[in-house]
């Protein structure tokens, strides 16, 4: 009779292994192979010592972001949008997509008692 149980399969797993393990044939006497030849390669071999850069002016950086944009394009690039066409014509920032269709529901009027 068949039983699934897990702690009987579990004892006989082992018995199995025993088995498999005393069928395997007895090794022949190979003749002796050549040793494998090692290399080594340091793992430090194209290392780059740290070197400071030539720090920028602060007005030279000042300049750049602005030629770039300002503080908004660099936030629509990390953003990922990167199309700089986040705003509309008015100004206004686009709905997402995803949330036009949602709506608040509006609690129903208690009627007032006189």
């Amino acid at each position: 009779m068949f039983h699934p149980l897990p702690a009987r399969w579990l004892a006989v797993i082992p018995a199995v292994a025993a088995l498999a393990a005393m069928a395997q044939p007895a090794p022949e006497a190979a003749p002796a192979a050549a040793p494998t030849v090692l290399t080594y390669k340091s793992a430090l071999e194209g290392y780059r010592s740290f070197t400071d850069e030539k720090p920028v002016p602060w007005k030279e950086a000042n300049e750049t972001v602005h030629q770039r944009g300002g503080w908004r394009a660099y936030a629509k690039e990390a953003a990922g949008s990167g199309t700089g066409k986040a705003e509309t014509a008015k100004g206004q920032p686009d709905a997402p997509a995803a949330h036009q269709g949602h709506t608040m529901p509006v609690p129903p009027k208690k009627e007032q008692q006189p």
